[in-house]
């Protein structure tokens, strides 16, 4: 057989290749072997039926919280990632210098979805709702950070620095940026920042950025965000985005507002990457699964063709894999999502809580809104295998 699986008839959206359009996707050693308008279906060993269905790249997700057992948010990567359609995936910080290896020994080299981290600047990780995890700025090891990224590099791809008040407590958020941005450096990774709540304004943080870092939860619903009367904040996303600062989604369970994304579109700042934020709290609602955030941003007026890219070529790009993920371009990585869009009156929150304050900072209360039509994860392919669990 010249492929070890195919997948026929289904509507390929590629925007790394500009494509749309019905085609046949084969694959053999764990690779995309084979782009074409018609394969014929006894030259694979299993043949995947996609008729009337959406076939993309395997969905990347640049936000989620994978250490289960010991970070506060973790999850097992399986259940919310591969399951879900999410081929690979990065974890936003649940690990820092002190608590990595275990992380990599019991989660990264086991998981089957393919993941990779981001080591938070504090040294101990995010092990606690309670207490954040940069009130004693001495757990901010720059060296100590270091250390571990150049160590790791397989897996780690940068740092990690959550900047609210409930994490920081006395501790300067500037001076936390400034130390991620160090031990980035350090060992040539980016930054990602996770805002919201923070002491220092939005544009102050995204200027002490550089091309690459990430701003996560950039539509977050929080007094000191994108609806500032001024507009100051969207214009300092279109400076920060315009330099290549990466605008990403990281909707979880607080850090997105339909109100703030509307108004961010509104004003020509889409976000570049779409990201869950996934873990134990949000999983269950508001954000269930990556195909109901994507359906989000096409509820506000994105099209297929810009959630598939923002989930797949770019943050492949982000990683540092472009070519080899993201893509479904002959020699690529076989990974594959397999996706259905219905229509219908379908109901979707942004979060679940009615409350309008967290601390001193205001909040907006959660929104409602019905959707006409949703996309829904149908199958998964990695490394050029369907994704069954029980195998």
């Amino acid at each position: 057989m010249r492929y070890d699986l195919l997948i026929r008839g289904g509507t390929v959206v590629d925007p790394s290749q500009g494509l749309h359009d019905v085609r046949d996707v084969g694959l053999s050693g764990g690779k995309v072997t084979a782009l074409e308008d018609a394969i014929p279906a006894d030259s694979a060993k299993e043949v995947l039926d996609a008729d009337g269905l959406i076939v993309t790249p395997g969905l990347i997700d640049l936000h989620v919280h994978a250490y289960w057992g010991v970070s506060t948010y973790g999850i097992d990567p399986d259940v919310s990632n591969l399951s879900k359609g999410v081929t690979t995936a990065l974890d936003a910080g649940s690990a820092g210098a002190l608590t990595f290896g275990g992380f990599r020994r019991h989660t990264l080299e086991r998981a089957r979805t393919r993941l990779f981290a981001l080591l938070n600047i504090s040294a101990m990780g995010i092990v606690s709702s309670e207490i954040g995890e940069l009130e004693d700025s001495r757990w901010a090891d720059v060296g100590l950070a270091v250390e571990a990224g150049a160590a790791n590099r397989r897996y780690v791809k940068g740092i990690k620095a959550r900047l609210g008040r409930h994490i920081l407590g006395e501790s300067s958020d500037i001076e936390m940026l400034k130390r991620a941005v160090g031990a980035a450096e350090g060992f040539g990774g980016f930054v990602m920042i996770h805002v919201g709540n923070s002491p220092s304004p939005l544009p102050k943080l995204m200027s002490m950025l550089r091309p690459g870092d990430v701003v996560t939860h950039s539509f977050h619903g929080f007094g000191d965000g994108v609806l500032e009367d001024s507009g100051a904040v969207v214009e300092g996303m279109k400076e920060a985005q315009g330099r290549g600062v990466v605008i990403d989604l990281g909707h979880g369970g607080g850090g997105f507002s339909f109100r703030s994304a509307e108004k961010a579109l509104a004003n020509g700042v889409l976000p570049d990457t779409i990201s869950t934020d996934i873990h134990n709290v949000s999983i269950e609602g508001p954000v269930y699964d990556f195909a109901s955030t994507l359906t989000k941003l096409m509820h506000l007026g994105m099209t297929l063709d810009e959630v598939v890219r923002r989930s797949t070529e770019i943050p492949a790009r982000v990683l540092g894999l472009e070519g080899a993920l993201g893509t479904l371009r002959v020699g690529a990585e076989g990974d594959v999502t397999v996706m259905r869009e219905e229509e219908g009156r379908f109901g979707l929150v942004d979060r679940l809580s009615t409350a309008t304050m967290m601390g001193s900072m205001a909040w907006e209360p959660g929104v409602w809104v019905e959707a006409s039509r949703r996309l829904v994860h149908v199958h998964t392919v990695k490394g050029g295998a369907v994704y069954r669990p029980w195998l």
